[in-house]
This record gives C-alpha cells, sequence and structure tokens, in this order.
C-alpha cells in the first residue's frame, strides 16, 4: 500500500513530462500567428521608430499588426530626422500589410489632416482594434 501512495503521490507528476528547456522569451508564444493592436500615443522620435521596427519584425513573423495613432502620435510622419528614420519604418510597415489609422480629433486639435499611409479614424477605429486584437501594445 505504501508503495502504491508513493508512486501516485511522487512519480505519477513526473511520468510524461518533458525535461527539456525552453527557449528564453518563447515560452508563452502559441503556435497560430498572431493579431497585434498598437496604440502608439508618444511624438518621440526613437520610441515611435523603435514601435514600427517591432510592427515591421511581428509582420515578418506572419502576424497581423493594426496601429492606432492617438494624440501625440498622430505627428508620427514629421519624426523623421537623420537618427531615427521614422517615414522608412512607417513605408516598410504598410508596404508588408500593416493597417495604421489615425484619430480625427487628434488630428484636428492640431490643425493636420490625415494622409494616405495613416488615414483618419475615430473611437470606434480604436475600439475595433483593441477588439479585433490578441494583443495590445503602447508606445
Amino acid at each position: 500500500m505504501k508503495q502504491i501512495i508513493f508512486f501516485l503521490f511522487f512519480l505519477l507528476p513526473f511520468i510524461g513530462s518533458s525535461q527539456t528547456n525552453p527557449v528564453p522569451g518563447k515560452e508563452s508564444i502559441p503556435d497560430a500567428k498572431m493579431k497585434i493592436g498598437m496604440v502608439i500615443y508618444s511624438n518621440d522620435p526613437e520610441t515611435v521608430w523603435n514601435a514600427f521596427r517591432f510592427g515591421n519584425f511581428a509582420l515578418s513573423e506572419g502576424d497581423s499588426v493594426k496601429v492606432f495613432l492617438l494624440g501625440k502620435g498622430v505627428e508620427c510622419e514629421k519624426l523623421d530626422n537623420a537618427k531615427f528614420k521614422v517615414n522608412d519604418q512607417i513605408k516598410q510597415f504598410t508596404e508588408n500589410g500593416g493597417k495604421i489609422f489615425a484619430c480625427s480629433t487628434c488630428l484636428t486639435s492640431r490643425k493636420m489632416e490625415g494622409s494616405e499611409m495613416c488615414p483618419i479614424s475615430t473611437m470606434q477605429g480604436m475600439y475595433d482594434i483593441i477588439k479585433w486584437c490578441n494583443k495590445v501594445m503602447t508606445f
């Protein structure tokens, strides 16, 4: 009887378990492709450049990515400088299937208009992106 109890409580949990160590950073990544929603509300060139770099990487992994520009984020096309080529990242992002939407209220308050790369959207558009995606990232 003691042997059966020992087996059930101590050995059974180890039967069939894998003893391999997972690759760091890959533990919770599912096999299915992700739908990633990104909200960019910064007008810091490095931050926006990195946000679109990440979006481009995710697209290269086969994921779907949608970006909503909110607040200062609607200024993203004006952030290009010698060190951070934001527009190059944005162009690559849209050419590879990424979608960008810009808050109409935020554009209006800055006396700006939407563009071909960053068309006008609304809070409904941001809501739809958040509802659509598996993961939300903010920059």
